[in-house]
């Protein structure tokens, strides 16, 4: 049973990382007003660049490099379009959201042909912490990962940090607040809004490359599958708290890798059941455990000095 328990919550940790990742980078972005529903198209970019640079270099940090700074490079146009000339959002995002499918799926035919062979990239290695991966149960699941894992690890608090005790992250919270009383204070509305758009590329550069050379170790068409969506739905259910998306982030990667041991037992149960356990158990209890954080007051509202 411990056995199984461990398996459980080591997956579990593995599937939320991404998920977390992508939540941290959308919690910075609204925080300073502007939601970003591309996350799907930033991870995607991503996982392709971190599998292509990853393959052709032999190396898994330059591929994760170059992840993360053309992730930083799409949110930049994201930015421009959004903070910059004020398009919608939403719209903004969605667009975002078909390029990226498209311009990876193209990309992927373009590098390696139609073959359908399976593309081996280069991950990272398991780096166990001495003793503490021994622990029974958490042991595997919290210090026997790789390196991005535990990075991940350390954005919690420091995003924390960052949001709530730094003068950057009080600014920011300010503009998504109200712009106007921002700008009436000197602070550069646009300026900081394009840095937290930045900032949440870094972190959907990060979630992308995991996905592709840190856990499939290849890349397919669409591999995001969602994951953008349920990032999204995480912040929400959190609170807009870094600890909080980490707490919910982990819960549907326990309940996602749940569903992967009931599969293997072979019960008598459709397996439509099982791919809908992990959506069923976050609803549930995001429903029975709801922040009542708000979203802050102009979140997706473009700002327009007057005067």
């Amino acid at each position: 049973m411990m056995e199984i328990l461990a398996s459980i919550l080591t997956s579990g940790v593995s599937l939320a990382t991404p998920l977390l990742l992508a939540a941290l980078g959308e919690l910075v972005m609204e925080k300073a007003g502007v939601i970003n529903i591309a996350l799907e198209a930033l991870m995607l970019v991503a996982a392709f660049f971190a599998m292509y640079i990853s393959f052709s270099t032999g190396s898994p940090v330059i591929g994760l490099a170059a992840a993360v700074l053309v992730t930083v490079l799409l949110a930049a146009v994201f930015a421009l379009l959004c903070v910059g000339a004020q398009t919608d959002q939403i719209i903004t995002g969605a667009g975002l959201n078909i390029f990226a499918l498209g311009f990876t799926g193209v990309l992927l035919r373009s590098f390696f042909g139609v073959t359908g062979a399976t593309i081996t990239a280069p991950t990272f290695a398991i780096l166990p912490v001495p003793l503490l991966s021994k622990l029974p149960i958490v042991g595997n699941a919290l210090f026997a990962q790789n390196a991005l894992i535990y990075l991940t690890f350390l954005l919690i608090p420091l995003t924390y940090f960052l949001l709530t005790r730094t003068r950057f992250g009080l600014n920011l919270r300010a503009v998504g607040e109200n712009p106007a009383a921002a700008d009436a204070a000197g602070l550069p509305i646009k300026k900081l809004r394009f840095i937290a758009v930045l900032l949440g590329g870094f972190y959907c550069g990060l979630a992308g490359a995991y996905l592709s050379i840190a856990q499939a170790n290849t890349f397919i068409e669409g591999m995001t599958a969602g994951r953008g969506f349920i990032a999204l739905a995480i912040v929400i259910f959190a609170g807009r708290h870094p600890f909080g998306a980490a707490l919910v982030a982990l819960l549907f990667g326990v309940a996602s890798a749940m569903q992967f041991q009931f599969q293997a037992l072979g019960l008598a149960l459709p397996y439509q059941f099982f791919l809908m356990l992990p959506y069923i158990l976050t609803i549930l209890v995001a429903a029975i455990f709801r922040s009542r954080a708000s979203a802050p007051a102009a979140m997706a509202k473009a700002y327009f000095r007057e005067g």
